[in-house]
Protein backbone atom coordinates (compact mmCIF):
# COMPACT_ATOMS: atom_id res chain seq x y z
CA UNK A 1 0.00 0.00 0.00
CA UNK A 2 1.82 3.62 -0.79
CA UNK A 3 1.58 6.08 1.85
CA UNK A 4 1.07 9.44 0.65
CA UNK A 5 3.01 12.53 1.15
CA UNK A 6 -0.01 13.94 3.28
CA UNK A 7 -0.35 11.31 5.14
CA UNK A 8 3.15 10.48 6.26
CA UNK A 9 3.37 14.07 6.83
CA UNK A 10 0.34 13.81 9.48
CA UNK A 11 1.78 11.16 11.24
CA UNK A 12 5.46 11.98 11.74
CA UNK A 13 3.58 15.80 13.21
CA UNK A 14 1.41 13.24 15.47
CA UNK A 15 4.71 11.62 16.44
CA UNK A 16 6.74 14.54 16.90
CA UNK A 17 4.24 16.41 19.12
CA UNK A 18 3.66 13.42 21.18
CA UNK A 19 7.48 13.69 22.08
CA UNK A 20 7.41 17.35 23.04
CA UNK A 21 4.04 17.32 24.76
CA UNK A 22 3.32 13.70 25.76
CA UNK A 23 -0.25 14.08 24.12
CA UNK A 24 -1.66 15.18 21.23
CA UNK A 25 -5.53 16.95 20.10
CA UNK A 26 -6.85 17.76 17.15
CA UNK A 27 -6.06 20.84 17.57
CA UNK A 28 -2.36 20.43 18.44
CA UNK A 29 -2.04 19.31 15.04
CA UNK A 30 -4.14 21.98 13.43
CA UNK A 31 -1.73 24.55 14.84
CA UNK A 32 1.77 22.37 13.71
CA UNK A 33 0.34 22.58 10.23
CA UNK A 34 -1.65 25.87 9.86
CA UNK A 35 -4.73 23.87 9.46
CA UNK A 36 -7.96 24.77 9.98
CA UNK A 37 -9.73 22.54 12.94
CA UNK A 38 -12.34 21.17 10.46
CA UNK A 39 -9.76 20.17 8.07
CA UNK A 40 -7.75 17.98 10.77
CA UNK A 41 -10.89 16.67 12.16
CA UNK A 42 -11.95 15.41 8.75
CA UNK A 43 -8.68 14.07 7.92
CA UNK A 44 -8.59 12.03 11.81
CA UNK A 45 -12.12 10.41 10.67
CA UNK A 46 -10.20 9.36 7.99
CA UNK A 47 -7.00 8.28 9.38
CA UNK A 48 -9.28 5.87 12.48
CA UNK A 49 -11.20 4.59 9.37
CA UNK A 50 -7.89 3.38 7.91
CA UNK A 51 -6.49 2.33 11.27
CA UNK A 52 -3.67 4.94 11.47
CA UNK A 53 -4.78 6.80 14.42
CA UNK A 54 -7.05 6.30 17.64
CA UNK A 55 -8.88 9.18 19.17
CA UNK A 56 -9.85 8.24 23.00
CA UNK A 57 -12.82 9.79 25.15
CA UNK A 58 -10.56 12.64 25.78
CA UNK A 59 -9.64 13.24 22.66
CA UNK A 60 -6.40 12.40 23.00
CA UNK A 61 -4.48 11.23 19.48
CA UNK A 62 -2.57 8.39 19.42
CA UNK A 63 -0.69 6.05 16.87
CA UNK A 64 -1.94 2.41 16.34
CA UNK A 65 0.82 0.32 15.42
CA UNK A 66 0.27 0.69 11.62
CA UNK A 67 0.29 4.62 12.03
CA UNK A 68 3.28 4.61 14.36
CA UNK A 69 5.34 2.30 11.78
CA UNK A 70 4.51 4.44 9.25
CA UNK A 71 5.51 7.41 11.18
CA UNK A 72 8.62 6.13 12.46
CA UNK A 73 9.69 5.11 8.47
CA UNK A 74 8.72 8.59 7.35
CA UNK A 75 11.32 10.21 10.52
CA UNK A 76 14.33 7.79 9.76
CA UNK A 77 14.01 8.96 6.06
CA UNK A 78 13.56 12.77 7.19
CA UNK A 79 16.66 12.27 10.11
CA UNK A 80 19.42 10.25 7.83
CA UNK A 81 18.81 12.53 4.32
CA UNK A 82 19.42 15.36 6.93
CA UNK A 83 22.19 13.88 8.14
CA UNK A 84 23.64 13.28 4.65
CA UNK A 85 23.07 16.85 3.52
CA UNK A 86 24.42 18.46 6.56
CA UNK A 87 27.48 16.45 5.62
CA UNK A 88 27.83 17.59 2.50
CA UNK A 89 27.69 21.17 3.63
CA UNK A 90 24.11 22.46 3.10
CA UNK A 91 22.90 24.65 6.37
CA UNK A 92 20.66 22.63 9.13
CA UNK A 93 16.99 24.83 8.26
CA UNK A 94 17.66 24.01 4.18
CA UNK A 95 18.81 20.39 5.35
CA UNK A 96 15.73 20.11 6.91
CA UNK A 97 13.37 21.39 4.41
CA UNK A 98 15.15 19.53 1.62
CA UNK A 99 15.12 16.72 3.32
CA UNK A 100 11.22 17.17 3.74
CA UNK A 101 10.67 17.15 0.21
CA UNK A 102 13.25 14.44 -0.45
CA UNK A 103 11.80 11.71 1.95
CA UNK A 104 9.08 11.03 -0.05
CA UNK A 105 10.48 11.43 -3.76
CA UNK A 106 12.94 8.58 -3.37
CA UNK A 107 12.44 4.72 -3.33
CA UNK A 108 13.02 2.10 -1.01
CA UNK A 109 15.99 1.08 -2.27
CA UNK A 110 17.51 4.31 -3.06
CA UNK A 111 17.02 5.47 0.53
CA UNK A 112 18.79 1.74 1.50
CA UNK A 113 21.66 2.79 -0.17
CA UNK A 114 21.91 6.11 0.89
CA UNK A 115 21.81 5.72 4.54
CA UNK A 116 24.26 2.51 3.90
CA UNK A 117 27.01 4.52 1.73
CA UNK A 118 26.57 7.40 5.09
CA UNK A 119 26.92 4.56 7.49
CA UNK A 120 30.03 3.66 6.09
CA UNK A 121 31.12 6.99 5.48
CA UNK A 122 30.77 8.34 9.41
Amino acid sequence: MAITESVADYLEAIMVLQREKGYVRAVDIANYFGYSRPTVSQTLKSFRQKGYVEVDEDSFVKLTELGQSIADATWERHTVLTQVLMAIGVTEETAKADACRIEHDISDETFRCIREFYERQK
